[in-house]
Formats: structure tokens, C-alpha cells, sequence
């Protein structure tokens, strides 16, 4: 029986060392759900990013080494699970080795708290028995972060769509909005230039140099242009020297990662995500399309839950610096199409990719899981 007003202890695990969309919604989740009143436990290294995140904003969160699928972090999960195993009423996993290292603890244990797993990424997953038995028998439920995520499962991998949900990251919609561009502009020192910009994690699949090639095509005819790079990661001085090799750095500001996007991305005429892979529903594009920007991605992962061509954004395919180029093109030639997509772009998150609907949906299926209370 599913009882709506109880209160749960909710505990995540986390073996992701970076600091991206998946990591920043175990947080927000986390914060999300102790506002209404649940108990929340992140459990995660305390060299990792989240870690430090979580005590900032007041997360209880636990440091055990979930690194490798080896004995000594299986052993060390093994014990604080078993020692704290009562009081939890379900485990959330994120990530392919603390999936894999509660799944084994918790054969080991005698009452075992109720695992979930939510997949954030749309990388294939194996058809190997192993992951067979993680996705399907180790836990009670799965969760995706977008519908093309659940059914590429169900179609790839015969993984029943009664086993999984969707829940796609939402965004808080008084936090992010449409702003005056003058004023962000000047916030940031960005002056009167046009600025088109991207934020992500400077990681390979993000689609940050078919970005920059298309901005190298586009300068030569638009010398006052501007490129706006919001985000860090393992690429960034990489990144830096492709951009100085190109001869365009004059043109492209690297800021770095900003607490406040909210108050970057209204400086921006457009955004373009083109990432190549990977992808659940990137909060970037969620927030830019919320803060009323129109939007350029490719059709990777569940951006088609997103992105809808020409209705909320624009398509284009990925790794194709050409097109980025002409759909960035046909956005500045045509104001009226940007204005009418980036319209439909915050409606379309309103209705659907809001915190409270986020919340909603997976405090409905942590409750339906959880272990079940006689009182």
C-alpha cells in the first residue's frame, strides 16, 4: 500500500567522480526531497565533487571509497549498509560501479534495503548476463532520465516497460527565467556583442569542437560574434589550445563552471548543445530553454523528448559543424522564428521538465518501492 504522507530515508550511492548533470541531480533531488520532509543520505568518496557539494548545502552524506568493483569497496559498503540497513527504506544507485557494488552486498545481507537504479546516460548497456541481472533482478525499478532512454532499453535490451520510469530532470523555473540581455551583459562584462554559448562539461562527447569549428566558419563574415563557454572538465585546456590553434580566442570566452547559470545564460541570443552521445535530458538545455533561449542540438539520447525540430528548438546532426553553422545562421536571420521556438522552448519545460514534476514523479516511485512499514 502506498501511503502518500510517509516519510522515507532515502539513500543514494554515487562512484562518478565528476561534477555533471547526473551528479548535480542526485543533489537537487536530495535537496528536493528533504524539503518535504524526507530523510536523504548520499553516500560517495569525499575526493569526488559531490561530496564537498553536499555538505554545503547541508546533505548528510557519507564517505566510502565506491571506486572500483573490488573486495575492499565491496566491503567497506557491505558493512555500513549492514550496519545502518533498518533504518533505510530504499537505495537509489547512479552509476555502473556503486550498481554494481550494492547489488552484491546486498545478496549478502539479510534484509536488505530495496534497491532502485536510475540511468542518466544513453551509452548501450551490455546484454551480458551480469547486466541483465543488475538491470532486472538486482533492483526493484529502473529509472531513466527520458522516454528514448526507456525504450531504447526495452528495444535493445527486452528490459519490460512496466520495470522502467521515466523522470526527466527538472528545473526550477523561478530561478531560471527569461532576464533583461542588457543587464546580464553587463553583470558579466560581456559588453554589446552578440554572444552565442554553450554549457556543459568539457568532456569528449559534448560536442564542444564541432561548436567551435562551426564559430571559426561563422567569424570571417561576423567579426563582432562571440562565443560564450560555460562549464570544466577533464578537457578544458585542451579546449583552450584548439580554440587558440583555430585563431579565435580573441572571440571565445572560457568562464569556467558557474554556480549561477541563471545569470549567464540570458546574456546569450542563443544556445547550441551538439553533443555526440551519452546523453539522458542535459539540465544546460533545460535551463537555457527555460531562461527563454532558442535552442540548436543534435538528437542524441532523449534530447528528442527536449528538442522537437522546429516546434522547440532546432535538430541538427550530430557532428556536423556545417549545419551548426546554418541552423546558428538561420536563428540570426529570421527573429521571429527564434523569438516563436524559444516561446515554445520555455512552455514546453513548464509542462513537462519542472523541479516540482521531477520531484513528484520520483518521490511517487520511492514510495512505491520502499520497503514496506507495518506503521
Amino acid at each position: 500500500m502506498l501511503y502518500l504522507n510517509r516519510k522515507l530515508h532515502i539513500v543514494h550511492t554515487e562512484s562518478s567522480g565528476g561534477w555533471g548533470g547526473q551528479d548535480m541531480r542526485v543533489l537537487a533531488e536530495s535537496i528536493g526531497l528533504m524539503e518535504r520532509g524526507h530523510r536523504v543520505t548520499i553516500v560517495t568518496a569525499a575526493r569526488h565533487r559531490l561530496h564537498q557539494e553536499a555538505r554545503r548545502h547541508g546533505v548528510p552524506v557519507v564517505d566510502l571509497p565506491l571506486h572500483k568493483k573490488r573486495l575492499p569497496d565491496l566491503l567497506a559498503l557491505r558493512r555500513w549498509l549492514g550496519a545502518h540497513r533498518a533504518g533505510i527504506d530504499i537505495v537509489n544507485t547512479h552509476s555502473s560501479t556503486d550498481a554494481w557494488l550494492t547489488a552484491v552486498a546486498s545478496l549478502t545481507l539479510r534484509d536488505a534495503p530495496p534497491a532502485i537504479r536510475t540511468r542518466h546516460v544513453s551509452s548501450p548497456v551490455s546484454r551480458r548476463w551480469g547486466s541483465r541481472w543488475i538491470y532486472q533482478r538486482a533492483v526493484r525499478h529502473l529509472v531513466t532520465t527520458g522516454e528514448a532512454l526507456r525504450q531504447t532499453l526495452h528495444r535493445d535490451n527486452g528490459i519490460p516497460l512496466e520495470h522502467m520510469t521515466s523522470v526527466p530532470t527538472g528545473v526550477d523555473l523561478a530561478r531560471f527565467m527569461p532576464r533583461d540581455r542588457a543587464s546580464a551583459r553587463a553583470r558579466h562584462g560581456l559588453g554589446d556583442a552578440p554572444w552565442i554559448g554553450i554549457l556543459a562539461m568539457m568532456s569528449h562527447f559534448k560536442g564542444h569542437r564541432d561548436l567551435f569549428a562551426a564559430f571559426a566558419a561563422l567569424l570571417p563574415a561576423q567579426p563582432a560574434l562571440r562565443l560564450l563557454v560555460l562549464g570544466d572538465g577533464p578537457n578544458r585546456a585542451a579546449f583552450e589550445e584548439e580554440v587558440r590553434a583555430r585563431g579565435i580566442a580573441h572571440a571565445v570566452r572560457f568562464a569556467g563552471y558557474v554556480s549561477d547559470a541563471e545569470t549567464w545564460l540570458p546574456a546569450l541570443e542563443l544556445f547550441v548543445h551538439p553533443s555526440t552521445g551519452d546523453e539522458g535530458v542535459p539540465q544546460s538545455v533545460v535551463q537555457a530553454m527555460a531562461c527563454g533561449l532558442p535552442v540548436i542540438t543534435t538528437a542524441v539520447g532523449s534530447l528528442s523528448d527536449l528538442v522537437r525540430h522546429e516546434e522547440t528548438g532546432l535538430v541538427v546532426p550530430k557532428s556536423d559543424p556545417a549545419a551548426i553553422a546554418a541552423a546558428i545562421t538561420r536563428l540570426q536571420a529570421d527573429p521571429a522564428l527564434a523569438a516563436r521556438l524559444a516561446a515554445a522552448g520555455r512552455a514546453h519545460v513548464e509542462a513537462n521538465f519542472s523541479r516540482q514534476a521531477m520531484l513528484d514523479r520520483m518521490e511517487g516511485v520511492f514510495l512505491r518501492f520502499a520497503r514496506p512499514r507495518t506503521s
